[in-house]
């Protein structure tokens, strides 16, 4: 049994009596057990009743006197609590002894606890999450955050940021990209950056800040910019400050008009939060910046003045470099949706010759609500083409993989949807001839006669 399976097991004896049954309750109410027996684990023996192992039940008084880095830094003389500290603070914490002690205590006597921790326990827990967001949010499967990273490539200096981040998936998926491709030729002072200055999140669910803030922690990153903000709003003035954005906005929000920042409505005077937040990644980018970010379909063919104006902004002003068309069944059992990836660099000055576009079909997994593991699986090849563009020149559009010139989708109102382009190629099925076809049918009326004629003698 896996560490994360057997962990599961051991939760549910502990969640239940305790009240705690909403999918998104469990990974929140082990964000505070967990945190004191990480710092248990670095060494910083807690303070009174919070000595650990002992009473999870740890008052304020004794985690703001708690002098962890992890939890607090000094600004202006005095000590100010962390994104991960502060609402390790403020977390409505439902767990009762015995039940946590009894968590810690198996989860501290279980060989390699930190280690898979860092590696997938927390992840496997929010894998459970079951349940959408009332604007139309969907965390967002692992593997597609995998392969939006690949195709980005962000590197030890880029400053990412996801302005809806939910659980903080692609921050972490960031990370582990960095760690994968860098961790033996990074600087300390790069290193330094990584640990908080690099990720950025915002997001408007107390409940989903407190277990991204963990998530990141377990991650080695520290002290990140993880913010309770409604993105879209007069409240987010941020501009040309990141090089990487990486989100899967909420779908079929609709935010108050008097509410929406005016530099995003003067791109796409809209309500619709897709629209907004398309406009958002290129106001909050640096010149030179990249983002992928997954849109619903109706983003891509949407005929409203605000649908074809954004897209018009990312063809003309831009560089729209992919559009990765994916499956309905990718957020199942959230929602059937259909929904592709668009790739772009913020460049002010146009750069859009044509674009890429690419039919998923398969992702790994089945498109059913089970999702059980298949072999056909198109993202290795998505990621090795997007990155060798040059040899898709002359693909044909009734291959899975083709160019658009920019001429050709401006005259068709800008409209991204691959199916506009994509050519189907009809194979001639050769059919028997009307003379064949009557002739068989006597054929097999004598073979019924004749089989009739042999019942009645019968009889």
């Amino acid at each position: 049994m896996t560490l994360s399976h057997w962990l599961l097991a051991s939760l549910r004896p502990v969640f239940q009596p305790s009240g705690v049954r909403k999918p998104q309750a469990a990974p929140e109410q082990l964000h505070r057990p967990l945190a004191l027996e990480i710092l248990e684990h670095a060494g910083n023996h807690l303070p009174g009743s919070a000595q650990m192992p002992g009473n999870l039940l740890v008052g304020q008084r004794q985690l703001r006197r708690l002098p962890h880095p992890r939890l607090f830094q000094k600004e202006g003389g005095q000590t100010g609590v962390k994104a991960f500290g502060k609402d390790l603070i403020e977390q409505p914490h439902h767990l009762r002894e015995p039940g946590g002690h009894q968590l810690v205590g198996k989860v501290r006597h279980r060989q390699g606890f930190l280690h898979h921790m860092q590696g997938d326990l927390y992840e496997y827990m929010l894998g459970k999450l079951a349940t959408a967001g009332q604007n139309g949010q969907f965390r967002t499967p692992k593997h597609i955050r995998d392969m939006m990273v690949e195709l980005v490539q962000p590197t030890p200096d880029d400053f990412i940021c996801d302005p809806a981040c939910g659980t903080a998936g692609f921050l972490v998926s960031s990370a582990q990209y960095l760690r994968a491709h860098y961790e033996d030729t990074m600087t300390p002072e790069q290193w330094q950056h990584f640990a908080g200055p690099m990720f950025t999140g915002f997001d408007m669910d107390r409940t989903m800040l407190r277990i991204s803030a963990m998530n990141l922690m377990l991650h080695s990153i520290t002290n990140p910019e993880i913010d309770y903000k409604d993105s879209v709003s007069k409240q987010n003035s941020i501009c040309s400050k990141y090089t990487v954005c990486l989100a899967n906005p909420p779908f079929k929000g609709t935010v108050d008009a008097e509410s929406i920042n005016d530099d995003l409505k003067a791109v796409t005077n809209t309500k619709k939060t897709e629209l907004l937040f398309l406009a958002l990644f290129l106001r909050m980018l640096k010149t030179g910046g990249r983002c992928a970010c997954i849109v619903p379909d109706g983003v891509l063919f949407g005929s409203s003045k605000a649908h074809q104006s954004i897209r018009k902004e990312l063809i003309e002003n831009h560089q729209l470099r992919a559009v990765i068309s994916m499956p309905s069944g990718v957020f199942k059992p959230y929602a059937g949706v259909s929904t592709a990836v668009l790739v772009f660099t913020k460049t002010g000055a146009g750069g859009t010759d044509k674009v890429w576009f690419y039919d998923m079909k398969a992702d790994g997994l089945s498109l059913d609500d089970k999702r059980t593991e298949v072999k056909e699986n198109d993202i290795p090849d998505i990621i090795a083409r997007f990155h060798n563009l040059d040899a898709e020149t002359d693909r044909k559009r009734t291959e899975q993989s083709f160019f658009v010139p920019k001429a050709e989708i401006a005259a068709n109102g800008y409209d991204l949807s691959i199916n506009k382009y994509k050519e189907t190629e009809y194979v001639p099925v050769e059919y028997p001839s009307t003379t064949e076809i009557l002739a068989d049918l006597h054929e097999l009326e004598m073979e019924i006669t004749k089989g009739l004629a042999e019942l009645e003698e019968m009889v």
